[in-house]
Order: C-alpha cells, then sequence, then structure tokens
C-alpha cells in the first residue's frame, strides 16, 4: 500500500490491481472531518497495518462505496470495520451481499464539509463527493487518471482501448456501457463543475492535485458532454 497525504486533511491510498497486465490501483481516500472523524472512501483488502495507520490519521466513522460496480472488496471493508455504518448507492446491497445504508441523502454529521451528488444516467448508481475544507472532488470510474510517464503496452491500452488520448478522462467502456441517459448525465456533469474544486482523486491511479477543474471541464468537452460555447 502507498500512503499519500494530499492536503491537511485528504490522504489517498493506493493498492495493487492488476488487470490485463496492467496496474490500475485501487484508491482508497480518507476523508478527514474537523472533529476528527473520518469518511473512509472506498473498500480494499485492509491489513491490520493498513488499519492501524487509518487510525493515526483520525477515528474512522464512515465506510463508503460509491458505485455498484466497486463490490469488489466490500466483505474485506466490513471486516476490518465491522461496527461502523457502510454507505453505498441503491442496489449495492444485493450486488456485494453486504447490508449497506444509502449514501444519498448523506449522513447530516456530514453538513456543510461533504457533499454528495448523484451522478445521473448512469447505470452503476455512481455518486461524486466534495471534500469542501480541502477543495477535493472524489469519483469512483467516472474518470481514470494515469501518469505521463506511463510507457509500453499500458501506455497503449489507456491511450487507445481506454480511448483517453491524453490519459485522463471517461473512459470507452464507461461512455459506451455505463451511460444510459445521455441528456441526464450531461446536467450531472454541469452540476459537478458547480462545485469548487482545485484537485480531484479518481478510483484508479493518479490524483490530479493542480488545475483538476480545468482539466475535467476539458475532457468532458473532448469527450461531447460539454457544449463547445
Amino acid at each position: 500500500m502507498k500512503w499519500r497525504q494530499i492536503a491537511d486533511d485528504v490522504v489517498v491510498m493506493s493498492f495493487p490491481w492488476r488487470v490485463f497486465g496492467i496496474d490500475f490501483a485501487r484508491n482508497v481516500t480518507l476523508l478527514r472531518l474537523r472533529d476528527g472523524r473520518v469518511v473512509i472512501h472506498s473498500s480494499a483488502p485492509f491489513t491490520t497495518e493498513d488499519i492501524a495507520a487509518i487510525r493515526r490519521f483520525g477515528e474512522p466513522a464512515w465506510l463508503v462505496d460509491a458505485t455498484l460496480i466497486h463490490d469488489t472488496f466490500a466483505k474485506e471493508g466490513r471486516a476490518a470495520f465491522p461496527n461502523l455504518p457502510y454507505l453505498a448507492p441503491d442496489g449495492f446491497t444485493r450486488a456485494a451481499g453486504v447490508a449497506t445504508q444509502p449514501l444519498s441523502p448523506p449522513p447530516s454529521d456530514w453538513q456543510g464539509e461533504i457533499d454528495v451528488l448523484k451522478i445521473d444516467g448512469n447505470r452503476m448508481n455512481e455518486h461524486a463527493l466534495l471534500h469542501r475544507r480541502s477543495a477535493t472532488l472524489l469519483v469512483a470510474d467516472l474518470f481514470f487518471s494515469f501518469p505521463t510517464d506511463i510507457r509500453g503496452s499500458a501506455r497503449f491500452f489507456v491511450r487507445h482501448i481506454m480511448r483517453l488520448p491524453r490519459l485522463f478522462g471517461v473512459s470507452l467502456f464507461f461512455r459506451v456501457l455505463m451511460i444510459r441517459d445521455r441528456k441526464a448525465f450531461q446536467n450531472s456533469m454541469k452540476a459537478v463543475l458547480q462545485w469548487n474544486f482545485e484537485r480531484i482523486v479518481v478510483a484508479h491511479r493518479e490524483p490530479v492535485e493542480e488545475e483538476a477543474r480545468a482539466t475535467v471541464e476539458r475532457a468532458l468537452r473532448d469527450h461531447g458532454f460539454l457544449s463547445q460555447a
């Protein structure tokens, strides 16, 4: 596991996750509230050392998975934190076999600190989160982000199979298979762009720590989800 603190109250824990011979990584993001309680965004095969590191950062208070397709480590996440409220989209309990509570509307304890937006028009009921104090946007599979130094077959796969020539954007898989109502999806993307965010953490690979809003807007324009005007 790679530990990366990108803001005073935000940590990204990256776990190896290989598909097609490529390490896509599985990112778990820790969001700390003013009172020290921590939201654990996404689940992973947590070790005892991982759990201890999370507890040093703050008091674990909620476990979150924000899309139906992220049920891979749901049982491991629940086993690591058996007493926490587990928040997830409608349908996650059936997909994962783990009891959860609705992610939307969010807990009242998050008011003024973490916002939640259901991304309409997508089949996996993905939700985006905004950690206000750090101006950090969190998504699941809505966007992928890869480092500029990625090389070889991995770079070819990202640019030509996932169709992400800039190494950041909405993957072809998501565009073709996940979006069921393009207009509703576009409206949600406009709502995301109304948020004040300076960085973005995606579920797989690299956070964007500078000019994140411009990066997101450019990607959405590239894929035709925003008008050019």
